[in-house]
């Protein structure tokens, strides 16, 4: 059975989608962040913080590089791991890519809290919505390319969950 890929910005849902369309497929749940965290021995913004995103990235890739080459996965990205054009070939291979979307206000709601997202922290600056903005301004042309688009505005992580499973039935064998 393929992956199914979770891409999006932060605060789409991948990982609380993700963790309940894994359980629904019967699928190991792969989290990359939570992947690289574990490997490194700390968090991602104490990693930003220490070495950089540069550094970060590279970690990021290994952790791509390793879930690409298993099955009967569901992953979920982290928001800039789309940036890279490789990463996305590799999760492409063995991998149906689904895009979570949402508005800018539920984008805004779910990542309220500062310390957690590093690179929406640093591009703050005093306004979050703009910051926000500005970001998915600079990236919206890295979620088009998705096998489905799905957003997440609104619906509960079940219903999402329930979506992708029937929508994705016939890329998954």
């Amino acid at each position: 059975m393929k992956n199914v890929v979770l891409i999006g910005f932060m605060g789409t849902g991948k990982t609380s989608v993700g963790r309940l369309l894994a359980a629904r497929l019967g699928c190991s749940f792969h989290d990359l962040d939570k992947k690289i965290e574990e490997r490194c021995g700390m968090s991602i913004p104490a990693m930003f913080a220490k070495h950089g995103e540069p550094y970060f990235r590279a970690r990021e890739k290994e952790a791509v590089h390793d879930a690409a080459g298993r099955t009967r996965l569901v992953i979920a990205t982290g928001g800039g791991t789309v940036k890279d054009p490789e990463n996305v070939a590799l999760l492409r291979q063995n991998g149906i890519l689904v895009a979570l979307i949402a508005d800018i206000d539920t984008i805004l709601a779910r990542t309220a809290a500062y310390g957690a997202r590093p690179v929406l922290d640093n591009a703050d600056a005093g306004d979050r919505r703009a910051a926000i903005a500005q970001l998915l301004k600079e990236r919206s042309g890295l979620y088009e390319g998705a096998d489905l688009t799905v957003d997440t505005t609104g619906r509960s992580p079940l219903e999402i969950a329930e979506y992708i499973v029937q929508a994705t039935r016939i890329w998954r064998k």
